[in-house]
């Protein structure tokens, strides 16, 4: 119980807050994602810790200065003036001695910095690991490596992504580790409260940056198919605004739309889809939306038979247990094809 005691009322666990208000944009205005306002902050307040007075008056000086750098920066900001003086008002209530300074101080420096610095040297999208395999596999497979570069497409993207992140991480996380170890008055439980606090918030930034990721992975995927098989593509038809979402539109050779989406499952929009109704469709001009999916597994009878008759078609792989048992369906065939046959329907359309 005691250790808990200790661990719970250690200071140092200010680290994790800390770096929560200061990445925190809807409470605080996010200032912990400035890399020149976090140095300019550290290294005015160690220089201020240096002086030979009292460590109340040292404090005082450091609040002001924290207060001034944070205003002085933000004074013409005015949709973010509010946020930083509530920012600067907790940071007040919060830091009460040069210890508590020294918390802070070390969470610019060594967690906001680092996290930052890691987080941009993570790719924003997941094309550079993938296009070159990608186009490999057209270049001999052509139309039947669809479903094979689709799914590698999701696969390489994800694991050169995480990659890509584990690296950062160690490489932060080992210079950390070493900073730590230069501390002298750091207990090892004290090190363990900032090594976990440093990794919780890099992952959880990481995360977000991570989802951002995954919501256009696929949709670059059927840009770089419909480019390589040079099929071109065209805005939205005119004044069509519904909830459906489309990664690109293929005008037909009698002036008709096909809607192109490409998604990892029907779930992620299994509500969107079921609204474009056959009317709303035909009022602009929309023959067929063609889905493309990665994973089909939740695909039921009952989804590919209502928007199939929405003007839905599920192109799935070849080998899927899915269209296997939907092409033999009497009721279900007329809405899934083989991926092998996407672009060849494609062009058979323009």
């Amino acid at each position: 119980m005691n250790k808990d005691i200790d661990f719970i009322n250690n200071r140092w666990q200010n680290v994790y807050w800390f770096a929560r208000m200061l990445i925190n944009t809807d409470k605080y205005g996010g200032v912990g994602k400035d890399n020149k306002l976090l140095s300019t902050l550290s290294s005015s307040l160690r220089i201020i810790a240096k002086e030979s007075k009292s460590e109340n008056h040292i404090l005082k000086l450091q609040k002001q200065a924290l207060k001034n750098i944070l205003l002085d920066r933000f004074k013409n900001a005015t949709s973010r003036l509010k946020r930083i003086q509530k920012l600067i008002k907790d940071l007040e209530n919060e830091i009460l001695t040069t210890k508590d300074m020294e918390v802070f101080i070390l969470t610019c420096e060594n967690v906001m910095l680092p996290i930052n610095q890691a987080l941009e040297n993570i790719p924003s999208d997941d094309k550079q690991f993938t296009l070159s395999i990608a186009k490999s596999y057209l270049d001999i497979q052509k139309e039947k490596g669809l479903s094979t570069v689709i799914g590698l497409w999701d696969d390489l993207g994800v694991k050169g992504s995480l990659t890509a992140e584990r690296i950062e991480l160690i490489k932060a996380f080992a210079t950390l580790k070493v900073i730590l170890n230069e501390i002298n008055d750091l207990e090892q439980l004290d090190k363990d409260i900032i090594l976990t606090a440093f990794v919780q918030e890099f992952e959880r930034r990481a995360a977000q940056k991570r989802k951002s990721r995954a919501g256009g992975s696929l949709e670059d995927v059927t840009s770089f198919i419909l480019k390589y098989f040079n099929i071109p593509t065209y805005h939205a038809p005119e004044h069509f605004r519904t909830d459906i979402e489309v990664d690109k539109w293929i005008k037909t050779k009698d002036g008709w739309f096909i809607g192109i989406s490409c998604k990892r499952t029907i779930r992620e929009r299994w509500k969107q889809v079921s609204s474009a109704e056959s009317q709303i469709l035909s009022n602009f001009k929309i023959k067929h939306l063609y889905h493309v999916f990665v994973y089909d597994e939740d695909l039921s009878d009952e989804k590919i038979s209502r928007l199939g008759g929405q003007r839905h078609i599920f192109y799935l792989p070849d080998d899927s247990r899915i269209f296997k048992s939907a092409n033999k369906h009497i009721g279900l065939k007329d809405y899934v094809r083989p991926m092998s046959k996407f672009i060849a329907d494609i062009r058979n359309q323009i």
